[in-house]
């Protein structure tokens, strides 16, 4: 495993967080490589906000923080204090270090490796993905094939509450289910695939995706 602190090519690093899970997803890569380095999955449940830069130091040394060249974020619909908290982190290295931060949802993440799958969505038009609330209602998030942009994923409606799966549009209904470090690899992908494509990046507008309000519910 290479010596990121030592590395003798002066490399440049993206590193990519997930935590819209009870895990933590780590993965590491070359920026212009087509495949990750490090990935690393944490089943710290409550406990992230303890665990997280421990578990960071694990996959990545604070010594070779400078090496990073982009970072990526998964920005939710997930828990509330995980998502922020890597949001929160991400949003700070990207500040401090003067990076290029990528934000995507953790659905459109599940959306594009859905799509790679050995059983896609069907061809002929987009697809929900969806997850059910108790008593809340349905949190659920449109997504299509579109190889013209930059991870070949449009996310033709971002994720939000909904009384009840009765209330979407009629296209394909498949659950929202993370699936680590397999959604790392998807974080990695995208945001390379923006790196390649020469777009801005800028923290500020990454922000965590919280569909639901905690005073509110309908039930279906």
């Amino acid at each position: 495993m290479t010596s990121l602190a030592d590395d003798p090519d002066g490399c440049r690093w993206l590193l990519a967080l997930h935590s819209s899970s009870d895990s933590l997803g780590v993965g590491l890569q070359r920026l212009g490589a087509a495949a990750p380095e490090r990935l690393a999955t944490f089943p710290l449940g409550r406990s992230l906000s303890n665990g997280l830069f421990d578990c960071l130091e694990t996959v990545l040394p604070a010594s070779a923080w400078p090496q990073l060249g982009r970072l990526a974020v998964a920005t939710g619909p997930g828990g509330f204090t995980g998502t922020r908290l890597t949001v929160v982190l991400a949003r700070t290295l990207a500040q401090q270090l003067a990076l290029p931060l990528d934000g995507i949802s953790s659905f459109r993440l599940m959306a594009r490796r859905l799509l790679a799958g050995p059983q896609p969505p069907s061809e002929a038009g987009p697809f929900w993905l969806l997850q059910e609330l108790p008593r809340r209602g349905v949190v659920a998030g449109l997504y299509g094939a579109d190889p013209a942009q930059p991870g070949g994923v449009a996310e033709l409606e971002v994720p939000r509450l909904h009384r009840c799966s009765e209330d979407l549009s009629p296209y394909p209904i498949r659950p929202a289910l993370v699936q680590l470090p397999d959604d790392v690899i998807q974080l990695l992908g995208f945001s390379g695939a923006i790196a390649a494509a020469g777009l801005a990046a800028p923290w500020q507008p990454v922000l965590p995706l919280y569909p639901t309000s905690p005073v509110e519910a309908f039930p279906c």
